[in-house]
């Protein structure tokens, strides 16, 4: 468990737990739903989802004429990737930033490793998370299924929503957003603002893709992501044998209620 502090905040982060944040306090005011090693992996904190985000359906995909089955991690699909409850490597850090390393394997079988930087500012917590493929190509997304604890208002100003089909999967039909409860995959290109507390919370991204989940007691997931739940079967996106994809993500906070 690494502690990164600031003037403002401290955030907690926990290579073993899959590399996530389980812990972001600013001021007196805790902004994740924090858990533990005896809860469930998906329902706390901030994890990285990699080399997938979100579902595959029936954990299954082909690759270059080969079919490939993925552990059912959300039965009956194959959930949030491979390394959300895997440990993670610390490579380097101080009291405000570190860096991680995990490899995608064993569960993923196309080899290839993810990387994440975390960095503590007074006014945001800056993350970035890299896929690389190794000697083989492969089919990649990434992103991050962080659980905020607020209950609230939702600020989303989405371009368009993936219609959900009956098994609750994308049909890769873009419809207009309906307003919440959410459970579902938008294109956007702009912030999502809530607040928790006195905290006037802004998530922003440079992933174009992102999942608004607010049908739990605990707390509203916002998971910004490379691309939507399923996109092997959607809209694979593949990376040469060395190629990287990245993302960043950044929280940002201000007293300010209501920003």
């Amino acid at each position: 468990m690494l502690l990164l502090t600031s003037a403002a905040a401290a955030a907690t982060v926990v290579p073993d737990a899959g590399g996530r944040l389980s812990s972001l306090v600013v001021g007196a005011t805790e902004l994740v739903v924090t858990g533990g090693s005896g809860d469930p992996p998906t329902l706390w904190g901030s994890f990285p989802m990699a080399p997938y985000a979100g579902r595959v359906r029936d954990g299954r995909f082909s690759h270059d004429d080969v079919e490939h089955e993925l552990p059912l991690t959300l039965p009956p699909h194959a959930g949030h990737g491979t390394v959300f409850d895997t440990p993670w490597t610390v490579v380097d850090g101080d009291r405000s930033r570190v860096a991680l390393h995990v490899e995608l394997g064993p569960q993923w079988p196309l080899g290839g490793y993810a990387e994440q930087h975390v960095v503590l500012h007074d006014d945001r917590l800056a993350l970035t998370l890299a896929v690389v493929a190794g000697d083989r190509s492969m089919p990649a997304e990434l992103g991050w299924h962080a659980w905020f604890a607020t209950r609230g208002r939702i600020e989303l100003a989405a371009e368009a929503m993936y219609e959900r089909g009956d098994d609750g999967l994308p049909t890769g039909r873009l419809v207009a957003p309906p307003p919440p409860p959410w459970d579902d995959c938008f294109v956007t290109h702009r912030p999502i603002r809530f607040t928790v507390g006195d905290v006037a919370v802004e998530v922003r991204s440079d992933a174009d893709h992102a999942v608004v989940f607010d049908q739990l007691d605990i707390g509203t997931a916002v998971e910004p992501q490379s691309g939507p739940p399923d996109a092997f079967h959607l809209a694979p996106r593949v990376l040469a044998p060395g190629e990287r994809l990245e993302r960043t993500m950044v929280i940002a906070w201000s007293a300010e209620r209501g920003r």
